[in-house]
């Protein structure tokens, strides 16, 4: 079963130049959890399932972390989603910024995707 967190927009200072990481930018991070959570859906039972609010808790925490490169943010955050949730076999992290500084682009931003799995 996947459970997901579709464009949570943070602030943060991520970047290589200074603007960024005195100003910061508007992200929005995508998390897509494989998970073994078939059992909530007999059971109704949070507890048998990954929280949201959980998620998101993760993907806050992580993304205050100032980084030069959003490459390793979402890897942090991939990292750390297998970690807290045991019942996770992959995660995948996607960030994108809003208003990356290229002169001259017109874009609806620019990031990342990350994908790691649980080897068994």
């Amino acid at each position: 079963m996947k459970i997901f967190l579709n464009d949570m927009l943070v602030h943060a200072r991520h970047g290589v130049l200074e603007q960024e990481t005195t100003v910061g930018n508007d992200f929005l991070v995508t998390v897509e959890l494989d998970a073994d959570v078939e059992r909530a859906g007999e059971t109704d039972c949070l507890n048998d399932t990954i929280s949201y609010a959980d998620m998101a808790e993760v993907v806050r925490k992580e993304m205050q972390i100032p980084s030069k490169l959003v490459e390793h943010v979402a890897t942090r955050i991939a990292k750390r989603m297998l970690t807290e949730f045991t019942a996770a076999r992959s995660a995948r992290v996607r960030i994108t910024k809003l208003a990356p500084p290229i002169p001259g682009l017109l874009s609806s931003g620019a990031g990342v995707e990350v994908k790691l799995t649980i080897d068994n």
